[in-house]
């Protein structure tokens, strides 16, 4: 009887045993379940254009700096610039990276939220982005040269208007000193230069360099050594740009991918732009994103700020030309518009 008595006694106790080590491990699951769940990635939504100033970008999603950063991005590619920074300001995407435009400044002014918190190329003294250029047997060697002239644009409002009536005002003209032809795209200024439809248009790269290899065109001036212009940036909706913990571990995976762009590619020895460490690297990850050929690539690389670091007071001086030549609804103030914040303690973070 005893001895029945001590095993039931034994088969209970280790029964026990078994039961609190499933306890256990029932708990210890359950506390690395909510361990990974407090660690998930962010999901952050991204709209762009498949452009050689998106290179931060697609550097970013190449090297791992977003997730890094404990971000899991999705890139939605657009065909035009407009509808990002309307997507981004409706919230149906986080993040927008395209041109800096009237048609922007417009939707603030009608009551749109959005922010703009970085660079995405600027126009710069002594790096080549966009140029004014002339048929090559032009008699005009200077931007006076064309009063009372055709100049090519791309659209009404847009960063080429924008550089076109800075130009003219820098050389004593005004807009209306000239006449602005609107021709909806940049093969169109090309063609339009080529068959002389007009006196002078704008370009950027590499159709600067393809015009003036083929011979057809001939170069004024270089944008970027008569003005400082922050032609491209990036944008947040006003809800991401709340959430400020995401928003910064954003910045500082984007300021990680500008800085290897520059070192790459911007550096520069004795006034002159030479290839850095991971020059073909950065070259061939763009052309892989935009479907170029790696040596048309390399004559378009645009200039931007190492850090990412936007040109903040070029916007102001934006939205008052713009204003000024009647393409924006409303006055609006910059600072409405501008969280550099966020970039700042992300550079503050990394270092």
């Amino acid at each position: 009887m005893k001895k029945r008595i001590g095993f039931a006694l034994l088969s209970m106790l280790f029964l026990a045993f078994i039961l609190a080590g499933c306890g256990q491990a029932s708990s210890d699951d359950s506390s690395e379940a909510n361990a990974e769940g407090d660690s998930e990635n962010k999901s952050v939504e991204i709209g762009m254009l498949k452009l050689t100033s998106s290179a931060p970008f697609f550097i970013a999603l190449e090297k791992g700096f977003f997730e890094e950063e404990g971000i899991d991005v999705e890139v939605n590619w657009f065909e035009a610039a407009q509808p990002i920074s309307v997507a981004t300001a409706g919230g149906d995407i986080d993040v927008g990276a395209t041109g800096i435009t009237a048609s922007l400044y417009n939707m603030v002014a009608g009551g749109e939220e959005l922010v703009i918190v970085a660079d995405k190329g600027r126009e710069q003294e002594g790096y080549s982005s966009t140029a004014l250029l002339v048929p090559s047997d032009s008699d005009a060697d200077s931007v006076e040269d064309l009063a009372g002239k055709k100049i090519g644009i791309t659209q009404t409002g847009s960063t080429f208007h924008y550089m076109a009536g800075r130009l003219l005002e820098e050389h004593g003209l005004a807009t209306d000193d000239v006449e602005l032809v609107p021709v909806n795209s940049i093969p169109g200024l090309m063609e339009t230069l080529e068959s002389k439809q007009v006196d002078a248009v704008l370009l950027n790269e590499p159709n600067i360099t393809r015009v003036l290899d083929e011979g057809y065109g001939k170069l004024i001036t270089q944008v970027g050594d008569v003005i400082d212009y922050q032609v491209s940036g990036v944008f947040f909706s006003k809800t991401f740009a709340d959430d400020t913990d995401t928003a910064t571990n954003f910045m500082k995976a984007y300021a990680k991918a500008t800085q290897y762009y520059y070192d790459a590619v911007l550096t520069k020895e004795n006034g002159e732009v030479v290839p850095g460490e991971n020059y073909d690297e950065v070259v061939n990850i763009i052309a892989e994103y935009t479907d170029q050929e790696p040596e048309l690539i390399k004559q378009g690389l645009p200039y931007m700020d190492r850090d990412g670091k936007l040109l903040a007071s070029d916007i102001q001086t934006q939205i008052d030309w713009y204003a000024k030549e009647e393409l924006i609804g409303a006055p609006i103030d910059a600072e409405e518009i501008i969280n550099t914040e966020l970039l700042d303690n992300a550079l503050k973070e990394l270092e």
